[in-house]
Formats: C-alpha cells, structure tokens, sequence
C-alpha cells in the first residue's frame, strides 16, 4: 500500500478547514440582515446594493485569477485572501452605515472570488475527485455553520458578534495559512496529477474554443439552479402550496442539507465512477426531484420529498465538473477556465434568481420550478457536448 506522505495530508487538512471557512459567511447577510437594516435605518431592498456588490467584486476577481495565481502562487494567494476577507468581515460589525457596508462588501468579494478560484484549480491539479467532492461537501458545512452562529449571536449578542465571530475563524484560518506556506511550496514543486504525458497529448482532441466557454456556461446554468431552488422554494411552499414557513424553511435546509451529505457519500465512489458519469446522474436525478417538487397536485409531503432529491442530485455536479476540468484542457488553460468558470457561476448565482422573481411576480410562482428545470436540460444538453469536444 503506498505510503501518502504526512505533509500532503496536513495541507490537505488545511485546504478542507479553508473551504468550511469559505462557506462561513454565505447566508450570514440573509439571517443578519432583518436585524441590520433597522440599526442602520435602511429599507429591506437596500441588501442588493450589498449582494451585488459582492458578486461583482468575486467576479472580477475570478477573471484575474489566473494572473494573480502564477505571480503569487496558491498558498500565498489563499492566505492574503483569508486576511481580507476576514477584516472586511471584522469592518462589517462595526460599520455605522450602509455606505460602510459597500465599501467593504468589496475586499470581502475580492477575497472570496480569489480563494474560490485557486483553491478549486490546486485540487483539481494535485487531489482525486474524491477530495474534490469532499472539499465541497466541507463547503456546506461551513455553510450551515455560518447561519447557526449568526443566529446563535442574534439572540444572544445582536448581529455584531456574530461579524465577530465569524471574522475571528477566518483570521484564524490565516494566520494557519501563513504558518503553511512552505507545504504549499513542496506541493507546487511536484508535477500535477493530471499532467498529461506526451502519448497522452498526442491522443488529445485540439483544443476548442467553443469548448472552453462551453464549460463556463455549463458553471453558469447549475448554480443558477441551486440558487434559484434555494431562493424559491421556500416561497413555492407556503404560498402554492399552504405550508407553513417555519416548516417551508426546513424543507430547503433539507435541500442543502442532502447536496452536503450527498457530496461526502459520493466522494467515497467518485474515482470509480468517474467525473462525467456522475455529472450525467446528476443532472438526471436532480431533473426528477425538480418535476417532483414542480407538481402541485402530488400530496405536499410527495412533491417537498423532490427537494432532497433534487439536493442529492446536485451534489456531485459542481465538484466533479470542477475536477473534470483539469482533465479535459492542457494544463496551460486549466486555471484560466477554472477562472471563468468560477465567475460565470457568480453571475448565473446573482442573475437567474432575480429573473425568477421577475418570472414569479408577472406569470406566477408556479412558473418558476419548470424554468429552472428548463435549465438542469439545457445543462445536460451543454455538457453531452462538452464531453465530445474534449
């Protein structure tokens, strides 16, 4: 049995507690925010100047991404990026006003763009799809983890402590990632896994253009559908469907809860099965939870049970596109890909949902599931052709 050595172990570690961090202040702004806007005297609406803000300055950041990350290295880029987030996280809880919040809405999308792209590009290159897909299901938990703590600070401290605490882990992670620096060194000196030999470059299909943003788009379309499912569905629930919103709001933690659980049940098959098999299932499966959750006339028991298929179906489709991307472009394009593909994913997570509000507010909720399940087709549609240019 080969001997894994103990340095590739502790960085691997180490990116796993970066990802849980990563996922730490998504949905935070959502649970803090009811409380927020009365301190600082805002309307409920005034969130979208933070969101998009905050996609803006993660997608920019992907696009430089590739730049950034062979002048700097993954390790030092990681580690810059956990600082900034974390005092942009520390400004947030004692802003005084709105203005404030933009302000630093920019370094703290600046930061999580930068480590979402080159931590996604370094495991792809050095890890299986098995620790990408655990890599991700460690996302969630950090995820689920940020709302709790929030929650937890709103009824005990108020919104403040909760920036607080959350600003702390990620300076925490930082000053880890500092310490690391070195391990990221020896990593970066070893040839990719997924270093192709010349046989192998011989047997490769050129390169297409079409393809390297067919895979972007591909990004695009799933977390448009995540998003729009976790955005909606809670409406869909008790407005179609008559179910109370306190338990509307565990349906969808459920939805989150099974792409979670699902991507560290998968990751134990992932090498078996491959990438691109897993993203076909995935797609399917989630295509049936989604028509399951859009039939209105099913019991409400029946058609709530397709969120956490839909859920176990989404799980394996983001980290193994992801993994996959390494293997279907030379190395020399990987992280500018990877790059786009990141940035497309912000743009389809901030636009898509927004579009279904508007498709919600003039033809009804009940329009809404069978759009985005319009797009899971579109996204097996893309990466069916994907998988012959490459």
């Amino acid at each position: 049995m080969k001997r894994v050595p103990l340095a590739h172990l502790a960085l691997l570690a180490i990116i796993y507690l970066a990802f849980v961090t990563l996922g730490l202040p998504d949905g935070v702004l959502g649970v803090a925010w009811t409380a927020m806007r009365l301190d600082l005297h805002q309307p409920l609406a005034a969130v979208g100047l933070l969101t998009i803000t905050l996609t803006l300055s993660s997608g920019i950041s992907t696009l430089f991404s590739t730049y950034i990350l062979n002048k700097l290295g993954t390790g030092p880029v990681v580690m810059i990026s956990g600082f900034l987030t974390g005092l942009a996280l520390l400004g947030f809880s004692v802003a005084p006003a709105l203005g404030w919040l933009v302000v630093l809405a920019v370094p703290l999308g600046l930061g999580a763009g930068a480590v979402d792209a080159g931590l996604n590009h370094f495991v792809a290159a050095h890890y299986s799809s098995r620790h990408m897909n655990w890599l991700h299901g460690c996302w969630g938990i950090g995820a689920t983890l940020g709302p709790l703590i929030m929650g937890a600070s709103l009824a005990a401290a108020g919104w403040h402590r909760g920036y607080q605490t959350i600003a702390a882990l990620q300076l925490s992670l930082a000053v880890v990632l500092l310490l690391s620096l070195s391990l990221w060194n020896r990593e970066n000196a070893k040839p990719p896994a997924v270093v192709h030999s010349d046989t192998q470059q011989a047997q490769l299909k050129p390169v297409s253009t079409l393809a390297t943003w067919l895979a972007p788009l591909a990004f695009l379309l799933y977390v448009a559908t995540e998003a729009g499912t976790g955005l909606w569905a809670a409406s869909i629930l008790v407005s179609n469907r008559g179910i109370s919103a306190a338990t509307a709001g565990l349906w969808v933690s459920f939805f989150f809860g099974a792409i979670t659980v699902g991507r560290f049940g998968i990751g134990l098959i992932a090498n078996r099965l491959g990438n691109r098999r897993l993203i076909r299932l995935g797609v399917l499966t989630a295509t049936v939870g989604a028509v399951m959750f859009a039939m209105p006339w099913l019991p409400a028991a029946l058609s709530s049970l397709g969120l956490i298929v839909m859920g176990l179906g989404c799980a394996p489709i983001y980290p193994c596109m992801m993994h996959e991307t390494a293997r279907r472009f030379p190395s020399h394009l990987t992280a500018t890909v990877i790059g786009r593909q990141v940035g497309l994913s912000y743009v389809g997570s901030a636009s898509v949902p927004a579009a279904c509000g508007l498709l919600a507010t003039y033809a009804g909720l009940s329009t809404v599931m069978p759009a985005l399940i319009l797009l899971l087709l579109v996204l097996l549609a893309v990466t069916e052709r994907l998988n012959r240019l490459t």
